[in-house]
């Protein structure tokens, strides 16, 4: 065959093409179980994360079997569906597009040195794209005791310090309930009037300057989803309780 002929060069191209698709392929499907592995133990770190338990990926599953008490599938009116798994079987990013009678709402209960935290997962829209995190309540059911954000796309310097653990200490000790019991999430606002967030009953904390569409993000991800867990996070404290013990 002639080297320099059209043909053989096309040839030849299309051949590596083939090869190099091949060994991609195979090596994408070799390491797809390594990186689902991966992906489900950052999860428990980023759960555990908002109860104050730091741990890296390794450590990550004896830990959240340790200090996660109960998973539980609500339904929209607070029950809970058992045929469901919450950890592996509710996808957000899917559950988002159902109808919310049709949606499940995982909540993780956990119990650290005799304290119960509620630990709800959240997703929305920043600027660009999808923000996602989870916020642990106290045993209170009303008061955030941790929360862990990210994002797909945010900006650089701007929307994406939403990442930052001083953006997230933010919300430690806000109240996401009313005095009265009505559901008021927590504000991110460029008007905060307690910069230093020492007013921890104001259902506010301090935005990120020129990132005011991604702390609105933020702001309606909390509000949107926790109202799916009211029911729930309302009924009376003896049935809560049981609920972190079962």
């Amino acid at each position: 065959m002639n080297r320099d002929s059209n043909a053989y060069t096309f040839g030849f191209a299309a051949a590596m093409v083939v090869v190099v698709a091949s060994v991609l392929a195979f090596t994408a499907s070799s390491l797809k179980d390594l990186q689902q592995d991966n992906v489900r133990k950052e999860k428990m770190q980023n759960i555990l994360a908002t109860i104050g338990i730091e741990t890296d990926r390794e450590g990550a599953e004896v830990l959240f079997n340790n200090y996660i008490v109960s998973q539980l599938a609500l339904r929209n009116d607070g029950t809970v569906d058992e045929s469901v798994d919450p950890f592996s079987g509710i996808k957000l990013a899917l559950e988002l597009k159902k109808n919310e009678n049709e949606q499940r709402f995982p909540l993780y209960l956990a119990d650290v040195e005799e304290d119960s935290y509620y630990i709800i997962p959240l997703r929305g829209s920043g600027l660009w794209d999808a923000i996602w995190g989870y916020i642990a309540l106290e045993s209170d059911r009303t008061t955030i005791k941790g929360a862990v954000f990210d994002h797909k796309a945010e900006t650089a310097g701007l929307g994406a310090e939403i990442t930052q653990q001083w953006f997230m200490n933010r919300f430690v000790g806000e109240k996401v309930f009313a005095a009265d019991g009505s559901l008021k999430g927590i504000l991110v606002s460029k008007t905060n009037n307690d910069p230093k967030d020492l007013d921890k009953d104001d259902h506010e904390v301090d935005a990120i300057s020129g990132a005011t569409i991604t702390g609105d993000g933020v702001s309606d991800m909390i509000y949107e989803r926790l109202t799916h867990y009211q029911s729930y996070l309302t009924k009376n404290e003896t049935t809560a309780a049981v609920a972190v013990n079962e």
